[in-house]
């Protein structure tokens, strides 16, 4: 419980161009991410249901084979267990996800 200021949160590197900040309460995470122009986001799957809203810029988001160019103000929703990748176009992008439950690979 508390305020926290994104700048603040602790930052990992998840892929060549990939920055992820995240805040986990017990039964909620928030994953703020930085994709640098052409950053990519290899297909994977997950046992955590996942949401997100593009805040910045603008990338290429495929979920069970759908592709689709998600932008500033769009939100997505990715079901448990289903493959998913993203690749940031020509400028930055930035990202809120929601991960329900937590991802512990990511605390």
């Amino acid at each position: 419980m508390g305020f926290f200021t994104i700048k603040d949160l602790k930052s990992r590197i998840l892929a060549q161009g990939v920055e992820m900040k995240t805040l986990s309460g017990e039964r909620v995470m928030m994953a703020f991410f930085r994709l640098e122009p052409g950053a990519v986001v290899p297909e994977h799957s997950h046992p955590h249901e996942q949401m997100g809203l593009v805040l910045e810029g603008e990338f290429e988001l495929v979920i069970s084979g759908e592709k689709r160019v998600v932008r500033k103000g769009d939100v997505y929703h990715v079901p448990p267990e289903v493959r998913h990748s993203g690749t940031a176009s020509r400028s930055p992008a930035q990202v809120l996800d929601v991960f329900v439950p937590p991802r512990e690979d990511y605390k």
